[in-house]
């Protein structure tokens, strides 16, 4: 029989050449370095060994196995088996399977021969920080390449390379940044995660592996679908880290760039493009928008625009895009309205309400609560019931989770009682919003009454205001406008509604969170 091959603990699949092969695994293999994809059948792009030990072919005292190659599949799923979680990966080329060996020489030299053989492998100096990468680069990237006719086979393989370049440099890894990358064509194809793989020689291997689709390239409908979908938390997005979507244009576009551009911001993704071979004068007839750059892009300073004249010789451009993309104090469309505001609702709890109509007022509330992305690092809600007297139900503090804030705001019991508006802006400033002062998020109150008030507004909302706090009056019944209006932030007239009846609140919802979201909008202009 043939000697079969000493391999290291992080040889893969697809490190090996022949259909089937005799190896050998070293002992004591660090199990959490390990990348395995899939169960029983393999993506090539998993550790052999690993593979073996999370198959129970061998444990980690290491031995003979023997490894088959076979076709690529979709789908390998993720299972935890002795000691190792397996990781899902869509798609991959090819695979490979693990059996013990039935070579009777690996047997009786195994042992020798995995010491005679010395890994083959350099092992890293120090294998935790390459596994952690750049921590100074916080970032979830999606590279949107282009795979249309208009860049061709040759101009894809190229791009393929640079995008590989940028890859590696980010230094890619478990606390530093991830990527995935996405397909621009005739139709979008999400070709890896950010979740898929988290060290640069996976990523590396991942696009060399992308093959050319060709179609038109509708790099419009690239971006808007992989700013709704791309970014998931299951699909691996990271609370409070940037979003980032890097787009590649061989050319020109072939479809509308500024909806998806809008689409983008809105989900708080910050969109850069790097064009390549602009269209010449003669060409630019075909081009839809000519502005189409400064339409997509997250801010159009400059900043989140890149040109290369040709996909030759790119690697000089290689460090400044880098640069770019791990500057995270300029990633001007991570905060969006959705996640960086908080939000207080100062309800009336007086006895002209009644026990139903109060319902209704808790199920504005919620409805307007649940537009918002509320976590520890993202929107907080709060709530003020008064009377003559004022009771915080919750604190910006007391509820991370949108499930939690709107199970608080159905136990919120009716108090009734008589109607002191005036006295509860005051209480609500100083005791609610207080604590948040230097905070990052944008601070917005609620006021919603039934009725006139028994003490001034005037001067409470004015310093509530002064504090930093823009107030949306919400009247239904006999509130009087005057009395709105004055509570109400400039411009008065969109920060004042009134409905005759408690049953128009409803209505009311999505103006008052697109009066949030303009307000924020203007704030960061």
């Amino acid at each position: 029989s043939i000697a079969p091959t000493a391999i290291t603990c992080f040889t893969r699949g697809l490190d090996l050449r022949k259909e089937t092969e005799d190896v050998i695994c070293p002992a004591d293999c660090p199990l959490w370095q390990f990348y395995v994809f899939g169960d029983g059948v393999y993506a090539s792009l998993s550790s052999i060994c690993g593979a073996a030990i999370h198959r129970g072919v061998i444990t980690n005292a290491g031995g003979a196995i023997r490894v088959q190659t076979l076709p690529g599949r979709d789908n390998y799923p993720a299972v935890n088996a002795n000691g190792i979680q397996s990781q899902v990966l869509t798609r991959w080329a090819s695979s490979f399977s693990v059996t013990r060996s039935k070579n009777t020489v690996l047997e009786a030299v195994g042992r020798s021969v995995s010491t005679a053989r010395p890994s083959t492998g350099k092992r890293p100096k120090k294998p935790l920080d390459k596994k952690a990468g750049n921590k100074d680069c916080k970032a979830d990237i999606a590279f949107l390449i282009d795979g249309s006719y208009n860049i061709g086979q040759r101009r894809f393989n190229l791009q393929k390379n640079f995008v590989g370049k940028v890859a590696v440099m980010l230094g890619i890894g478990t606390e530093g940044p991830h990527v995935g990358v996405v397909q621009a064509s005739e139709h979008p194809k999400i070709e890896f995660y950010l979740k898929n793989f988290t060290a640069a020689k996976e990523v590396l291997f991942a696009i060399k592996e992308l093959g050319f689709r060709g179609g038109n390239s509708n790099t419009g409908k690239g971006l808007k679908h992989t700013a709704q979908k791309f970014f998931s938390l299951e699909n691996g997005a990271r609370k409070g880290i940037p979003k980032i979507i890097v787009v590649f244009l061989d050319g020109w576009p072939s479809d509308d760039l500024e909806e998806a551009g809008i689409v983008a911001r809105e989900f708080g993704v910050n969109v850069f493009i790097v064009s390549v071979a602009k269209p010449t004068t003669e060409e630019l007839g075909m081009v839809q928008d000519i502005g189409f750059i400064d339409k997509a892009v997250c801010r159009n300073n400059g900043f989140f625009s890149y040109q290369m004249p040709t996909w030759f010789g790119t690697t000089k451009y290689v460090k400044p895009l880098v640069q770019k993309l791990c500057s995270h104090e300029q990633m001007l469309c991570s905060k969006t309205c959705y996640n960086s505001v908080n939000i207080g609702f100062l309800i009336d709890g007086s006895s002209s309400v009644g026990d139903s109509n109060f319902r209704l007022v808790l199920e504005f509330i919620s409805n307007v609560a649940k537009a918002f992305e509320i976590s520890d690092i993202g929107s907080k809600i709060a709530t003020v019931q008064f009377t003559y007297d004022q009771r915080t139900e919750f604190s910006f503090t007391d509820y991370t989770t949108k499930e939690k804030v709107l199970s608080a705001i159905r136990n919120i019991r009716y108090m009734s009682g008589g109607t002191a508006t005036g006295d509860a802006i005051s209480f609500t400033t100083r005791n609610v919003f207080g604590p948040m002062k230097d905070g990052p998020n944008k601070n917005f109150l609620i006021i919603l009454t039934d009725g006139q008030s028994y003490d001034d507004v005037r001067g409470p909302a004015a310093a509530a205001q002064k504090a930093g706090i823009t107030i949306f009056s919400v009247g239904v019944a006999w509130a009087p406008l005057d009395d709105l209006k004055d509570m109400a932030s400039e411009p008065r007239e969109s920060h004042t509604f009134f409905t005759r009846e408690f049953t128009g609140l409803e209505q009311m919802v999505p103006d008052v969170i697109r009066g949030i979201c303009k307000d924020f909008l203007d704030s960061k202009q």
